[in-house]
This record gives structure tokens, C-alpha cells and sequence, in this order.
């Protein structure tokens, strides 16, 4: 195992202003990395930061085994990809692409066969004597990552960089730069606030909330078992149900609090009778099925379609999203009965936030989990 990037208890301070926490993060050559988060969680600060466009305040900071808390941005040798794009808007494509080899003293015709060779790769040959004006916004994204690819650097920086594309172009360019990572086998590391972006796209997720890591690892491993109710909340679309619940007097049920009605859910488990929590369970985890049948009865409230999927709002506080394959029957005013998948049930400690392990009878909060290592196989 190469570690590409290592960051050792990194912090950030504006002033008073803590944005990174004590961040710490190992990255394998050639993984596909997506930080995700809220706007303001740290996540840009971050990259930035790695970028060397921002100092950071303490810690370790290496890439390829160097330290590179003092090395100013340009000798760090990594490419940035920015939301803008950052096109020189007065040079051709060409012109973009070859304008870092020029300044480094590369011959022209070394630089220019360069980018051809980079165009080929990126479907961008019969561009090249375009100025970015003319072009769209997928090929001039493409001429971004183009510029970055051409200096063979040892990581690539994306910043949201499809979040000026409209949804279609958005969900091509996601498939290009993931196929693009995969052929040049490259270190990247990818900032986004779209969470289907990041499990679609990435090996290895880093979710990040107030400059904190709340919790990193496959991206299925964070859907399958969030370490706490803002992961399980961020992690998925449609979002998790979540509901305020109360431990029965048995200790092996819970009891789901929905204002005017209750609902009973045995857990497999035992845990302190009377005991408070938040029981969360996926829309896609509910099953629909008659009157009387499921676990409870809810009123329907909202009923859209896709063709492909329906989604249904209960008319119940708080509100239940279900999603069923297909057109479904459920219309509104209707009273449907709920199945509920238990082997999917998360449950969350009221204070803490923090998954509650149910496994063979034993309950305990589970701890923070912390994957160190980003790569193929952590």
C-alpha cells in the first residue's frame, strides 16, 4: 500500500474561527476520494488547503511522502479543477491546455503533441482551435480536467465541478471523470455537497459536519451502517425517516410516537425499559401491503410518480416517505398498511446522536468509527 496523501490532526483557525478539527485522513494511490457535507462543513477549506491555497494552522500535511505544510501551491504538484473552470477566456483550447508546459519551458512542439495526446483521451481533438466562448459547459469542463491531466500530477483537486451543469450533463460528466480517474489510474480527491454524486462516483467516502469527519469508508458501508443520525440523515435519497421512539416495558420492543397515534416494533434486543431514542428506517426499507397487515396503518398524504418509482408522503407527524417500484395503487386519503424490513431499523441515542448496535441479544452505543486508510480495499 502507497499513501498518496496523509493528513495527521490538521487544524484551521480564521481568527477565532475553527473550520478544520483535527483532521485526519490517509489516501492510497490511484482512490477515488469524496468529501461531502452541508455548506460550511470544512470540506472546500480542506481541498483548498491540500492545494496549498490555504495554510493550515496545525498538523501534518504530506503528499508522496513529503511534508508539505510550507511548500507554496505551485511546487506541490497537484491540479485543481475549480467550479468556474478558470479558462484563460482570450487562448484556445490548445493554446489552455499546453500554457502550463509553456511556462515550465517545454518545447512547442513537445507541448503541443502533449495535447493532443490529452484531447484524444478526453473527446476534445476537434475542439482545439476553439476559444471557450464557443464551447458548452461539458467541454469547457472538459478542457478543465484536460489542463490538470497534461502535468501528470501526483493528485487531482476537484471542486464541485458540475455544479454550473445542468441534471443530464451532470450525470454524464460524473461517468467521464470517474472512467477518466480509472484509465490514468490517478489520486483524486473530490469536493461535493451531493451525496449521490459521492456514492455514485468515489471508493471512499469522507462525510464531514462543523470542520469535523463524522465518518469515512466504502460508500455502501456508510449507507449500511451509519455511525450516527446526521451520517444516516446525509447518506441516501430520499432522505431517512426518522421518529422519536420509546422503549416498552419489555425492553424488547419500541414503541413509535407519531402525535396522535403509536406504533409497536419489537427490536430483537433488549434495552433499559423507558429508554428515549430516534428509530430511523430507509424509505425503500418500507413495504406497503393491505389495511390491517403491516406493522401499523397511516394515513396517505402525497402521492408522486416517476414512472419508474412512486413516492409517498403519509399524512401523519412526522411525516413517513416510502418508496415503491412502479406506479403502485396508494392514493390520497387512502389507508395503507406499513411492513417494516427490521433487519434495516437503525436506532439512535437521543443525546449523542450515535448508533445504537443491536447484534445477538446485546445493545450498546456504538463508537465513533473512523476508517483511516482511503483506498480500493478499506
Amino acid at each position: 500500500m502507497t499513501l498518496q496523501i496523509e493528513l495527521n490532526g490538521v487544524n484551521k483557525y480564521y481568527g477565532a474561527f475553527h473550520a478544520l478539527k483535527d483532521i485526519n485522513l490517509a489516501i492510497e494511490e490511484g482512490t477515488f476520494v469524496a468529501l461531502v457535507g452541508p455548506s460550511g462543513c470544512g470540506k472546500s477549506t480542506l481541498l483548498r488547503s491540500l492545494a496549498g491555497l490555504e495554510k493550515i494552522s496545525t498538523g501534518e500535511m504530506k503528499i508522496a511522502g513529503q511534508l508539505m505544510n510550507d511548500v507554496p501551491p505551485r511546487k506541490r504538484d497537484v491540479a485543481m479543477v475549480f467550479q468556474s473552470y478558470a479558462l484563460y477566456p482570450h487562448m484556445t483550447v490548445e493554446e489552455n491546455l499546453t500554457y502550463s508546459l509553456r511556462i515550465r519551458g517545454v518545447k512547442k512542439a513537445e507541448a503541443r503533441k502533449a495535447a493532443e495526446e490529452v484531447a484524444l483521451t478526453t473527446g476534445l481533438s476537434h475542439l482545439m482551435k476553439r476559444y471557450p466562448r464557443e464551447l458548452s459547459g461539458g467541454q469547457r469542463q472538459r478542457v478543465a480536467m484536460s489542463r490538470a491531466i497534461i502535468r501528470h500530477p501526483k493528485a487531482f483537486l476537484f471542486d464541485e465541478p458540475l455544479s454550473n451543469l445542468d441534471a443530464a450533463l451532470r450525470v454524464h460528466m460524473r461517468k467521464e471523470i470517474r472512467a477518466l480517474h480509472d484509465r490514468l489510474k490517478a489520486t483524486s480527491v473530490y469536493v461535493t455537497h451531493d451525496q449521490i454524486e459521492a456514492m455514485t462516483m468515489a471508493d471512499h467516502v469522507v462525510v464531514m459536519r462543523d470542520g469535523i469527519i463524522e465518518q469515512q469508508g466504502r460508500p455502501l458501508d456508510l449507507y449500511d451502517r451509519p455511525a450516527n443520525k446526521f451520517v444516516a440523515g446525509f447518506i441516501g435519497s430520499p432522505a431517512m425517516n426518522f421518529i422519536q421512539a420509546i422503549v416498552g416495558e419489555d425492553g424488547a420492543h419500541i414503541v413509535l410516537d407519531f402525535g396522535k397515534t403509536q406504533a409497536k416494533l419489537a427490536i430483537g434486543s433488549r434495552l433499559s425499559p423507558g429508554t428515549p431514542l430516534t428509530a430511523g428506517i430507509r424509505p425503500e426499507h418500507i413495504k406497503i401491503v393491505a389495511e390491517g397487515q403491516g406493522a401499523f396503518d397511516v394515513p396517505v398524504g402525497i402521492v408522486e410518480s416517476t414512472g419508474s418509482a412512486t413516492f409517498i408522503a403519509s399524512a401523519t407527524t412526522p411525516e413517513l416517505t416510502i418508496v415503491e417500484t412502479g406506479r403502485g395503487g396508494a392514493k390520497s386519503g387512502d389507508i395503507i398498511g406499513l411492513g417494516i424490513d427490521l433487519a434495516q431499523l437503525h436506532l439512535f441515542d437521543i443525546a449523542t446522536g450515535r448508533r445504537i448496535e443491536l447484534q445477538s441479544g446485546r445493545v450498546g452505543i456504538e463508537p465513533p468509527r473512523h476508517l483511516h486508510v482511503a483506498g480500493h480495499a478499506s
